[in-house]
């Protein structure tokens, strides 16, 4: 089996070696971040030359009985500063799933204050989310998101035709364990077991969810629904008129921020693009990996197009985008009168430098479907550059009014 690098996260971690911050490597559970510090960026500090002895692992994720009940606290810091030996030498210490350890914050703040040790965590839920990482660490805290492989990742060691691995890509996705089962039936119980025994009963626990019908049912429509544009109230109303499922909105929209919190789902937002404001309480749901989507729905729906647009927003999250979706307003003549209408723009991605309005299509058979895809596009009038990936492997190029058109491989292989 090859050693897949996870190049872009490792520089993600190399550049922000010493930087005098505790990094956060955050992302659902399996997905990676363990391997990442533990195996490829551990391996990096050693050809570095840092000895091995100077790099500290310690993992909440497994026993570590060789050390006793490194889960309490005071075990946990007698235990690391019985291993910082020397005030000048350089000290790494990684600790995976930190949150397991009750008061924590004090003991990672208290290490990260010494001018010879960086430190490094993982975390699977919402004690690592942005927006309480200043709050925890002080302001000193410098997040790495990591996501399951990107279709790039999955590739390398592989030599089928691309459209095989696309194939596989978007019915199994890209967990990292995966690798280990070969046979379609080991990849669906892998799959399956994730979201029973890892996912659903970590957001169960930590929330004290009482009833975890309603939440499965909530996770089942948010799979079956990624793609399109939703609200508490409405998810409401399906899980009671499809599954008879009653679960008020104000518990749906607490179910679907734990969701959030576990890294399972990201909201993006609605976004008026002449109005320059967000739509409140809509949003698109996009799942973190189609693999684990299609499995909790038992492989009954794959439509590749919805798929897909879940393929591309998280490949532009990958790349460090913030993602919204959006909407245009036109006021144009039917039916002899003045009418307002919206016009979709499947994703509007934003680095604070580049910004790109994104169309997602599936095919684009005749022109007539060309046409279709680019109303929306045609309707901004600022300068960003206006994209339409299509499904097909098409050779890029650019219309006479400025729209590119490229092919979703070139995309996933190559960017923007």
């Amino acid at each position: 089996m090859r050693y897949i690098n996870r190049d872009s996260y490792l520089q993600q971690l190399i550049n922000r070696k010493d930087n005098g911050e505790i990094k956060v490597i955050t992302g659902p559970r399996r997905c990676g971040k363990s391997w990442l510090l533990n195996r490829i960026y551990k391996d990096y500090l050693i050809k570095y030359g840092i000895p091995e002895k100077n790099i500290i692992i310690v993992s909440f994720d497994v026993d570590e009985e060789e050390n006793g009940d490194l889960s309490d606290r005071q075990a946990l810091k007698s235990y690391l500063y019985s291993r910082i030996t020397s005030k000048e030498e350089p000290y790494y210490v990684i600790l995976d799933e930190v949150q397991e350890v009750e008061g924590f914050e004090k003991l990672v703040n208290g290490l990260n204050a010494k001018d010879n040790v960086d430190v490094y965590v993982t975390g699977s839920n919402s004690h690592f989310l942005s927006s309480d990482i200043n709050t925890i660490f002080r302001g000193r805290g410098d997040e790495v998101r990591v996501y399951p492989f990107s279709f790039k990742e999955f590739c390398i060691g592989r030599t089928e035709p691309t459209n095989e691995l696309w194939k596989e890509y978007y019915t199994y996705g890209g967990m990292p364990g995966l690798r280990k089962h070969q046979t379609p039936e080991e990849k669906i119980v892998y799959l399956q077991r994730l979201w029973n025994k890892t996912y659903l009963d970590d957001v169960v626990e930590r929330h004290h969810v009482k009833n975890r019908e309603a939440l499965d049912a909530l996770v089942d429509a948010l799979c079956s629904s990624v793609g399109s544009l939703t609200n508490p109230n409405r998810v409401s109303n399906i899980l009671q008129s499809t599954q008879n499922v009653k679960i008020d909105p104000d518990t749906v929209s607490n179910y679907i921020s734990y969701l959030e919190e576990a890294f399972l789902f990201e909201g993006a937002k609605r976004y008026n693009i002449k109005g320059n404001k967000y739509f409140e309480s809509i949003k698109k749901y996009y799942t973190v990996d189609v693999g684990l989507r299609n499995a909790k729905l038992n492989f009954r729906q794959q439509e590749v197009t919805h798929i897909m647009e879940n393929v591309i927003y998280n490949e532009l999250r990958m790349r460090g985008y913030a993602v919204d979706v959006g909407v245009i307003e036109s006021r144009e003549m039917r039916n002899g009168k003045q009418e307002y209408i919206q016009y979709e723009v499947d994703f509007i991605a934003s680095n604070g430098i580049n910004k790109y309005y994104i169309q997602s299509a599936y095919a684009i058979d005749d022109e007539e479907k060309r046409q279709q895809e680019m109303k929306s596009l045609l309707k901004i009038d600022d300068s960003f550059q206006k994209i339409v990936i299509v499904g097909q492997d098409i050779a890029e190029y650019s219309d006479n009014k400025g729209i590119r058109f490229m092919g979703l491989f070139q995309f996933l292989q190559s960017g923007l």
